[in-house]
């Protein structure tokens, strides 16, 4: 009942962007060429769509300051989502983010590297914004903001 759906694309500004979609429904459909390009499934459909960031839409629809719990995924555009992200403003408790290897031969959870986690951009990113990485499920990184005090 106290929902709000918000159908966007976010990114780290407002720009125009190509969504590379495999079919409308489909969870692979991405902002992220090096994805698409990734994808055994091949490109049905490439247009133009406008993105803003997450800090206009909470403003936009005047939501809570304070975020608990925040996850992103996006295909491979979740780092651009964090970039248009205040998360100095926000600070959330935990943040689950996507993580996708895409220097693995095929995204499978057995060929997943923990050396690759801790050299990725997401991982620099949130251990510089001072986040700490507390668990790892599949390709979901949780992080935990390093002031979240358990009550």
């Amino acid at each position: 009942k106290n929902d709000l759906n918000i159908i966007a694309a976010l990114s780290a500004s407002n720009n125009t962007q190509k969504v590379y979609e495999f079919h409308a429904k489909s969870p692979l459909n991405t902002l992220e060429n090096k994805v698409a390009n990734y994808q055994k499934a091949k490109v049905k459909n490439i247009y133009e769509i406008k993105t803003q960031t997450l800090n206009q839409i909470i403003e936009k629809n005047k939501l809570s300051k304070k975020i608990n719990f925040l996850t992103i995924d996006v295909e491979g555009h979740e780092l651009q989502v964090l970039k248009g992200f205040d998360i100095n403003v926000h600070q959330p408790d935990v943040i689950v983010v996507e993580y996708l290897d895409l220097d693995l031969n095929k995204l499978e959870i057995q060929n997943l590297n923990i050396n690759n986690v801790l050299q990725s951009e997401i991982y620099e990113y949130l251990i510089n914004r001072n986040y700490s990485l507390i668990n790892w499920l599949h390709s979901d990184l949780i992080f935990v903001n390093n002031k979240f005090k358990v009550k």
